[in-house]
This record gives C-alpha cells, sequence and structure tokens, in this order.
C-alpha cells in the first residue's frame, strides 16, 4: 500500500500532479495489493540461527546471492555514473537488489532477538555480526541512491516504480530462501500473478499519463480532442501550419512551429 498512499501524499503535500489516470492507477495498485495479501504464501518456520545460516549456505541461494551482487556492482560502478541522472530505473533498481539483502538480514535479526530474550548464545554466533554488518550496509546504500533518486525524479513516480521492483526482489528472494512454492496451491500461485499484474497496470497509469491533464471535469473535452487527426509531421526540420488557414480570418496572423 506505499505505492499509492505516496503518490496520494506526494500530491497534497508537495504540490506535485496527480491526474484522473493517476488515481486510478493508485486505486488498481491497492486492489493488486490487497490481492496478493490474500493469496501470499505462509514462510518456512526457521526458529534459530543454525536453521538460517543453513538457509542461506544453500546452493540455490549462493548462486542467487551472487547474481545480486554481480547486478548491483555493475549498476553502481558502470551504468549510474552514465545513465542515473537520466534513467529513473537505474537507482530505482539499485535500491531493489539491495533490498534483499536488507530483508534477508532483518528476517535473521528478529530470529536472534527472539534468541536473545530466550537466553540463547546469540551474540557468539557470527551469522549475529554478519547480519547486523550487511544491514547496515544495504540500508545505507538504499537511502543514498533512493535520495538521489528523490532529488532529480518526481515523488509521485519514484515510489510506484521503487514498489514494484522492490517487491518482485523480496518476493522472488523470499520463494528462494524459504521456499514458499511449497505450500502454494494453484489458486495462490494465479491470485499472486494477478495481483502483482494488477499493481503494475497502475504503475503505468502513474507513469505513462503523468502530464496529461485529464480530470473529471474536462473528460468529455479530452475524448473529443481524441478523435480529432493528429498534426502530420512529415519531416524533423521543415514548417509546419497549425492554425487552419481554410477558416482562420485574413487578417489574423497564422502560427508557425519549427521541430528540429
Amino acid at each position: 500500500f506505499s505505492a499509492p498512499c505516496s503518490a496520494i501524499l506526494s500530491s497534497y503535500l508537495l504540490g506535485e500532479r496527480l491526474n484522473l489516470l493517476g488515481k486510478l492507477g493508485c486505486m488498481l495498485s491497492l486492489v493488486g495489493s490487497t490481492v496478493m495479501v490474500i493469496h501470499a504464501p505462509e514462510d518456512e518456520e526457521v526458529t534459530t540461527l543454525d536453521e538460517m545460516s543453513s538457509k542461506l549456505k544453500e546452493p540455490g541461494f549462493l548462486a542467487y546471492a551472487a547474481i545480486l551482487l554481480a547486478l548491483c556492482f555493475l549498476l553502481i560502478f558502470y551504468l549510474a555514473p552514465r545513465y542515473g541522472q537520466s534513467n529513473i530505473l537505474v537507482y530505482l533498481t539499485i535500491c531493489s537488489v539491495i533490498g534483499a539483502f536488507s530483508v534477508s538480514s532483518v528476517k535473521g535479526l528478529g530470529i536472534a532477538i527472539k534468541g536473545f530474550f530466550a537466553g540463547r548464545p546469540v551474540l557468539q554466533h557470527p551469522l549475529t555480526w554478519i547480519l547486523v554488518i550487511t544491514l547496515v550496509a544495504s540500508i545505507t546504500t538504499q537511502i543514498n541512491y533512493l535520495n538521489k533518486s528523490l532529488d532529480i525524479f518526481n515523488t509521485s513516480l519514484v515510489f510506484p516504480i521503487y514498489y514494484v521492483l522492490f517487491t518482485t526482489i523480496v518476493i522472488t528472494t523470499s520463494i528462494i530462501l524459504f521456499k514458499e512454492w511449497v505450500t502454494m496451491t494453484v489458486m495462490d500461485i494465479i491470485g499472486t500473478v494477478c495481483g502483482f499484474l494488477t499493481i503494475i497496470l497502475g504503475v503505468f497509469l502513474l507513469h505513462a499519463f503523468k502530464d496529461m491533464d485529464v480530470s473529471l471535469g474536462n473528460l468529455p473535452e479530452v475524448l473529443q480532442s481524441g478523435q480529432q487527426a493528429p498534426v502530420t509531421r512529415d519531416d524533423k526540420n521543415i514548417l509546419i501550419e497549425v492554425d487552419n488557414s481554410s477558416i482562420a480570418p485574413e487578417d489574423k496572423p497564422k502560427v508557425f512551429m519549427i521541430y528540429t
């Protein structure tokens, strides 16, 4: 629910524009999030740090973590300096990929905290400190690149796109780490996929039509103007007459535009 809430709050508190299609996108995101929560799988029960350590050492998760690290280094050291200022996906993908490690660390530290209050020697377990270091490094990196993205791009776009990317990575990480597909039925899988696709559709409406002036008041005018023939552009460097000369008065100046 963070994506539509962030878009709505940024519209009212920060004065950023949210048209009718954007509001429809927020509603679709809420519906998709609700469907995903209803069909969400149950986590495999992990109660000790030893069990968590065995999960982290499995070959499937190690290969997945290696791929995420390689992708993260590629984004940070190659793509971000070149395309981070112009492409909204670069910084947000870094935050989302790093989010896989932060969520896993939070899960492990939650188990460690429970063990600490239960009287277990969790402070002597090396995994506890590995998880703390991983969590601090990942959260610091996420905050850094999320702030960079917010400084450059519209807030109502940053949070929905970040929500979709982050949710995708987190769900994939949980499935690989905790083998959540074992407890999922066919209906749960279909419901989860449909909910996630609904969220993506809502984010698309937020992003693709953000510059359109569409509201309930001017919707008939927008639909009517959309049925008119578009202006033809035969070449980038020619003069194109915008006003219709057949109906324009003789003394009215004609308007031209140059497309380069």
